[in-house]
């Protein structure tokens, strides 16, 4: 599999994590910056760079092992990585279309 492809695996399932205080999945709210993957020793190893909200969300360890989570959904990935950072620092400006239109901010 082309990670062009493991890639569109990882979004459909970031897809599906919500953030519990805004009714909109992690990646449509632009907290996902990057995602790279690479061969391994033990399979295809993806780094999911993100971040939150804002830095002293209250659920941060779950999200995070939510994405951590992906890596056994997927079959030619061995790992998924989360690596959270604060800069650039997420803003509004981050959401997608979509999900501003079903906040209500368009």
């Amino acid at each position: 599999m082309k990670y062009d492809d493991i890639k569109e695996q990882i979004i459909k399932e970031l897809k599906k994590i919500y953030d519990p205080e805004i009714p909109v999945n992690i990646y449509e709210l632009g907290l996902i910056y990057n995602i790279a993957c690479a061969k391994e020793s033990g399979g295809v190893k993806c780094v999911v760079t993100m971040t939150l909200t804002s830095a002293v969300c209250p659920v941060s360890e779950s999200l995070l092992d939510q994405v951590r989570n992906i890596g056994y959904l997927i079959d030619e990935v061995e790992e998924v990585v989360p690596d959270l950072v604060f800069d650039p620092p997420w803003t509004q400006d981050n959401i997608s279309i979509e999900a501003r239109l079903e906040l209500g901010m368009l």
